[in-house]
This record gives C-alpha cells, structure tokens and sequence, in this order.
C-alpha cells in the first residue's frame, strides 16, 4: 500500500526489538529464537525488530544475522511486520545487509545513522540515497540514536533525507522530546515517527508518534500493546497508569548497557537469551537486584 506521493504507509504499533538468543556454548539459539518470536505473535506486537541494537547485532557473524533475519520471517510473515536491522557505517556493507534483507523477505529495513564516521547532512543523503536505489522495493525505519552513534539526527537534517522516496519511518531515541514533537509535527503526515525509549514511549505517543520500538516488549510485551492500545482508544487514564507502572522498570534496563539487563530479566523469567556476548559482560550483581525487585512488583517472578 502507499499513500498519494507513492511513499509506504507508515508503521503503527508495537515493534519488538527482538533480542537474539544464545545457547550455553554462546552460540546462536535458534530453537529459542523461534520461541520468542512465537511469544510475541502470541501478544500481539504489530511489528519485530531482528537484528537491532537489542539483537547485539554488531557480535554477530554475516551467517548468525541472516540466520535470525530468516526465522523471524519464517513465523512472522503475514502476521506482523518484520523490520530487519542492516544498517552500519560502511555504506557498501549496509547496502549489502539491506538487499540481503528484502531476499529473506523482511518488510523493512531498520538504517541506523552511521556511527563514528559523523557524516554531514549531505553524506547522510548519499548514504540512505544508495540503499534505497539498491532495494527499492523495502521501505526504510531511519534509527535515530546519537547516544550509540555520536551524532544526532536534527529535524532539519531529516527532512532532507525526505528525498528518499523509501523514508518510511523514523525511530527516534534521541531522549528530546522536544526534537521529537517537532519532527512528529512537521513530518507526521508523510512518515511514522515511533519511540525508540521505553521510557518515553507514552510521551512520545502524546506528541504525535504513532508506534514504539521496544526493548520492555521482550519481557513483557502485553502490557506494551496494552498501553498503545488504550493510547490509541482515547483511554488517557489508564494509558497513564500503565505509564507510570512500567517506568521504573523502564530505568532498570538500561541501568547498563543494552541488552544486558533484559536478557538477566529473561532469564529470570526462564524464557531463552542467554549472556551477552563480549564485549558486553554480564550485569552487575546491584543491577541484577534492581531488576529482580522490578519483576516481583511486575509479578512476573
């Protein structure tokens, strides 16, 4: 489907930024990555995230992140959209990912504003230019997320990105809800503007965006749809509770660095993850406690 000037109709709802789970012997999980993807069909998201940050990605090797790329298709085709991650700062690799991604069948592509190289708004539009003439046919989720790459992506430096006829969405964690009320105003009519901060997910609804990324959904991925449901029904009060009761657990993962704290969480809970790989290390022993008082008020322990 695509709207009057041809662009992809935007993305609504609940996207999981899948974790990538690992067996004992730290390798790919994929028995346990089917059980996920599963349980969260089984919740209702709208859309997955394979292959993101939360997917620790850049610890995966070209075969490990088609592999994850594939099986989430596999289940999820037809019945939430898949949104691969194939973004990096190497425009050729990403460009490589990207077709990769529309062979395996995903949805979309997740394209992350090159970290470390700091492109000007010019490099920016050469780069997304080349990935969307390489796969035409996959619209883009732009990922926003100057505290990963070192540089923010401003309204201003989006809207030339708007050239792009396949900017189909933006992912916005750069924390500033004021930037991010201005981009939902002045680009919320041609493309989706979804949270990319748990802890921002209601504010961010409220300012004009129209879907969320989600690391929370990994553990508890009904309450996530739950809230964008009430959201979306007008039901402000109870969207709020929901707000205020998910909040602190908000904070708790991303106590370090993600996915460290929410694969500990998963594992409490006895659902697949496993460790981070390096050079993440397991959670400290204070941000375990944390996160372990967090799921008893959940009651999810």
């Amino acid at each position: 489907m695509s709207d009057k000037a041809g662009r992809r109709v935007p993305w609504k709802g609940v996207f999981t930024a899948i974790i990538t789970p690992f067996d004992a012997d730290g390798k790919l999980d994929e028995t346990g990555l089917e059980t996920l993807v599963k349980r969260q069909l089984g919740a209702g998201v709208h859309g997955l995230v394979p292959c993101g940050t939360t997917g620790e990605t850049p610890a995966l090797d070209a075969d490990e992140w088609a592999k994850v790329i594939e099986i989430t298709v596999r289940l999820a085709k037809g019945k939430a959209w898949v949104v691969a991650g194939t973004g990096t700062n190497n425009t050729q690799k990403s460009i490589d990912r990207t077709v990769k991604a529309a062979q395996l069948g995903a949805d979309g592509a997740l394209v992350i504003t090159p970290y470390y190289n700091k492109p000007t708004p010019a490099g920016l539009v050469r780069h997304f230019g080349r990935i969307a003439e390489a796969a035409p046919e996959l619209p883009i989720m732009v990922y926003n997320v100057p505290g990963r790459t070192g540089s923010n992506l401003t309204p201003n430096a989006f809207s030339r990105l708007l050239e792009i006829s396949t900017v189909a969405a933006l992912k916005e964690a750069s924390g500033n809800l004021a930037q991010i009320w201005e981009a939902a105003r002045r680009f919320g009519g041609t493309v989706a503007v979804l949270s990319g901060d748990d802890g921002l997910n209601l504010p961010i609804l409220e300012v004009g965006g129209v879907g969320v990324v989600s690391v929370l959904s990994n553990v508890t991925p009904e309450k996530v749809v739950e809230l964008y449901a009430s959201h979306a029904a007008g039901k402000n009060d109870e969207a709020l509770q929901l707000h205020d009761t998910l909040l602190p657990f908000c904070r708790s993962l991303f106590m370090e660095s993600s996915p460290g704290p929410v694969k500990y969480a998963m594992k409490r809970m006895g659902l697949p993850g496993g460790e981070v790989r390096e050079p993440l290390a397991p959670v400290t022993d204070a941000t375990a406690r944390r996160v372990d008082e967090d799921l008893k008020k959940l009651g999810l322990l």
